[in-house]
């Protein structure tokens, strides 16, 4: 499964981290962007710190055609990257999500709780409980 965003610093990234989080030892989890920043937000590296996840070693990654070939699921992040990104049009699934960048640590956390929460629900359509 793939999450992908335009910057890969944040939506992505935490949707990534909760996946492998709850559902590891069923799918395979990745995050890309089609023009991945330098780093992850410090902000969510501190959102995500709350709920015991460390991002800080983690680096945004450039989305390619076979990131999106291999992947049997490709989920976007509410950021239209289908309009920059032509291989997924047609092919993702957008979770329609605010874009934490330039928000408040509070704004921040609303939109990881939506996320996790999301990543708990979405995947896997409820076929094994998520226990984490």
């Amino acid at each position: 499964m793939l999450f992908a965003c335009v910057h890969n610093s944040g939506r992505s990234q935490m949707a990534e981290a909760f996946a492998v989080r709850m559902w590891n030892e069923i799918g395979e989890f990745e995050s890309a962007g089609t023009q991945p920043a330098e780093k992850i937000d410090p902000l969510v590296i501190t959102a995500m710190r709350e709920r015991g996840i460390d991002l800080a070693r983690k680096t945004p990654k450039l989305l390619t055609e076979e990131m999106i070939g291999k992947a049997d699921r490709v989920i976007t992040m509410g950021c239209s990257i289908e309009d920059v990104c032509p291989a997924l049009y047609g092919s993702a699934e957008d979770w329609d999500l605010d874009d934490p960048a330039g928000k408040s640590l509070e704004e921040i956390r609303v939109i990881r709780d939506k996320i996790e929460s999301d990543v708990r629900a979405k995947l896997f359509n409820g076929t094994q409980k998520a226990t984490r």
